[in-house]
């Protein structure tokens, strides 16, 4: 049941965004009674913190290119192309939206991050081993701050993230990196 509702929902974050997301049609496309999805979800936002959590688990496709400028620039372009992908990019924005309007739905996507940021910084931690990083750098900060031009972009400056504008973002956080910034 759990996994007929998060398709659901993905599904209609998918087609309808955050703003059109509703119980009803979580319910109806799930096949699962409206009285049951109110139950345990409680609202839209409890079925978006959901299926983060859920998606919080879920691997992530960590480069591994042999070199830091390679693998932080493939997790750029990662982030990157998920936005423009024409299924997972809506849902993903709308995740972005949602989070914007409730904490519950915040908390789920920092949850979310967490996990991915940790799950990215392997790419850190292997530059570090291999001498092209110090020892002390922050293996979550490079990532953080290597994705965050393109969620300014797309969700503050509504522009469009080029493959130049996601290599330049990874750029300038190796060279933050490496000048012992971060």
């Amino acid at each position: 049941m759990r996994d007929a509702v998060r398709q659901a929902t993905l599904a209609e974050l998918g087609e309808r965004g955050y703003a059109g997301l509703t119980v009803e049609n979580v319910a109806e496309r799930s096949g699962v009674h409206k009285t049951t999805v109110y139950r345990r979800w409680g609202n839209v936002e409890g079925l978006i913190s959901d299926a983060l959590e859920l998606a919080t688990d879920e691997p992530w496709p960590v480069p591994d290119t042999g070199s830091i400028e390679g693998d932080l620039r493939g997790i750029v372009q990662l982030v990157r192309t998920g936005f423009d992908d024409p299924e997972l990019g809506p849902v993903s924005s709308a995740f972005v939206a949602a989070a914007m309007q409730s904490p519950d739905a915040a908390r789920a996507l920092h949850e979310f991050f967490v996990a991915r940021h940790e799950q990215s910084a392997d790419v850190v931690r292997r530059a570090v081993t291999r001498g092209e990083l110090p020892g002390l750098v922050d293996v979550r900060e490079v990532i953080r701050v290597a994705v965050a031009p393109v969620y300014y972009r797309l969700f503050v400056a509504h522009e469009p993230v080029t493959e130049q504008d996601a290599d330049r973002a990874a750029d300038a956080a190796l060279a933050a990196a490496r000048a012992g910034v971060l």
